[in-house]
């Protein structure tokens, strides 16, 4: 069996038509047909329909098709990536969720390009769980996200455990407390705005990060709201439409209308991890991990000191 035997069923698959696919592939329709021909007679079982129109795919065709091209498509990944690795470019593709450039990635990058001066760094908002396929595809080459995941082809460094502080109105009840404890929140509307959710293997199936972290002592606000993005949610706390929990880097917005306070449970944190390949990653990856371990020990921040591999 033969790659363009394969591509060949995966043209005349995708196309439902062996014309449509000669066009397509460049390859004379006689010519098409025999690959297929030959690639049944060497897995000995008939991988399309030939006697319906338009064509069809057998029940093991159709088998076969949906895991081969899986398959070739892993293999244009790793084509793909192989290349860029023999090659590396001389720019680091970062993908990031918004609520770490609100924290200390702007003074990473500054620290990044003071260092390395010749090497280009481009930004990309990108999800969490995006970030994967991106990596794979070589969209981006390093990644920051919030959310853990266990993808062989693909590896993640716990960088740290941010806090969540409480964002309150100003003028809140509980402006003047120096601690926020949950319980103190749980007659509130409590915004919600995370687009991404917890894998559904969490405690009590509860996947929504906020109250994720209420349900893991036992606590469910009476009444939520949902919006799209952080800084909606924010919008609406300064607005005394409710409160929400927020990275602690997030702090400093909207203090005019704002009051952010600590929260006294172990729990309510949020991660930060880094996302790269596991065997093939970019030279300057090594480099930005440093470099945030830097600003870490400048802003004399807990972290896990993980390195990569």
């Amino acid at each position: 069996m033969t790659l363009k035997q394969y591509q060949s069923f995966i043209a005349v698959a995708n196309h439902g038509s062996f014309s449509e696919a000669a066009e397509q592939t460049g390859i004379s329709q006689p010519t098409l047909s025999r690959l297929i021909k030959q690639l049944e007679d060497e897995l000995q079982v008939e991988l399309i329909d030939r006697y319906h129109r338009p064509l069809q795919l057998t029940n093991v065709g159709d088998f076969f098709y949906k895991n081969l091209k899986t398959l070739l498509n892993e293999l244009d990944t790793l084509t793909a990536l192989t290349k860029k690795m023999g090659k590396p470019s001389p720019t680091l593709t970062i993908g990031f969720v918004p609520s770490v450039l609100y924290g200390l990635l702007p003074d990473v990058i500054e620290l990044l390009k003071q260092q390395y001066p010749d090497l280009e760094v481009q930004l990309k908002d990108i999800s969490s769980y995006q970030q994967i396929d991106a990596l794979k595809s070589g969209d981006i080459d390093v990644g920051l996200g919030r959310f853990a995941f266990n993808n062989k082809q693909t590896q993640q460094v716990l960088l740290r455990n941010e806090p969540y502080v409480a964002a309150l109105p100003i003028k809140h009840r509980l402006a003047n407390k120096e601690v926020i404890q949950l319980n103190d929140l749980i007659s509130e509307t409590l915004i919600l705005y995370h687009q991404t959710y917890l894998p559904k293997t969490t405690k009590n199936g509860v996947t929504e990060p906020l109250l994720h972290i209420f349900n893991e002592v036992g606590l469910k606000p009476h009444k939520t709201a949902q919006v799209r993005d952080l800084q909606i949610a924010l919008g609406l706390v300064a607005a005394f439409e409710g409160v929400t929990l927020v990275p602690e880097s997030l702090k400093t917005e909207r203090t005019d209308k704002i009051v952010y306070k600590p929260i006294q449970q172990k729990n309510a944190t949020t991660p930060i991890y880094l996302h790269t390949l596991a065997d093939l990653y970019h030279p300057a990856v090594e480099q930005f991990l440093s470099v945030i371990y830097k600003i870490y020990d400048i802003r004399k921040i807990n972290y896990s000191g993980r390195s990569l591999n």
